[in-house]
């Protein structure tokens, strides 16, 4: 059970400011997570790309502001791969930024009554790899704007654990929201 998952399926062929949302699952494995986003950005020639993922323990949806360039898993991917503290891209740059208007976007969903904050982490799992490999791909594409946002855990996963969680109505609302906020500054940045 993911709710990043179920999201980007409820999404998928819905409109959000006359824009198509066109979702793709990743698996959860180093090796092949950005291969499939990659595939997926050259067939789809996307506007915006916002990758989900979950992080159990937050209370709120996190808006990522920065992918660092490392792999330090303190588990094992889906696949069996436990990469420590290993660069993403060596020789590549320490970290790259979010394209995305993240205080807008937080902004927008606690104005909406949604739980939000700009995270400073994605940490060092796959999300955080995708993360980096979107954001160095896009940094010489300055016509797709991109980036990460963090989920919760859901309740059902959430009570076993005695951890935050957030209903999936509410962070497929604030996904919704966070996909238009960021559609309308890129609009009024041109």
């Amino acid at each position: 059970m993911n709710p990043s998952e179920q999201i980007a399926a409820n999404l998928a062929g819905t409109h959000i400011e006359s824009h198509q949302i066109r979702s793709v699952v990743l698996p959860v494995t180093f090796e092949r997570a950005f291969r499939v986003l990659a595939d997926a950005i050259s067939f789809e020639r996307p506007a915006l790309i916002v990758c989900l993922g979950q992080a159990g323990g937050r209370d709120a949806i996190c808006v990522e502001r920065v992918a660092i360039n490392v792999c330090d898993a303190a588990i094992p991917d889906n696949s069996g791969h436990q990469p420590r503290d290993v660069a993403i891209e060596p020789g590549g740059p320490v970290g790259y930024w979010s394209s995305l208007p993240t205080n807008s976007i937080v902004a927008a969903l606690r104005r909406d009554g949604v739980r939000a904050a700009v995270s400073n982490s994605a940490g060092t799992f796959v999300c955080n790899q995708v993360f980096y490999r979107l954001m160095s791909v896009l940094s010489d594409n300055s016509e797709i704007q991109g980036g990460f946002i963090h989920v919760p855990f859901l309740p059902e996963q959430a009570a076993a654990k005695n951890s935050p969680s957030m209903p999936l109505s509410e962070m497929e609302r604030g996904i919704r929201i966070a996909i238009a906020t960021s559609l309308n500054a890129r609009l009024s940045s041109r």
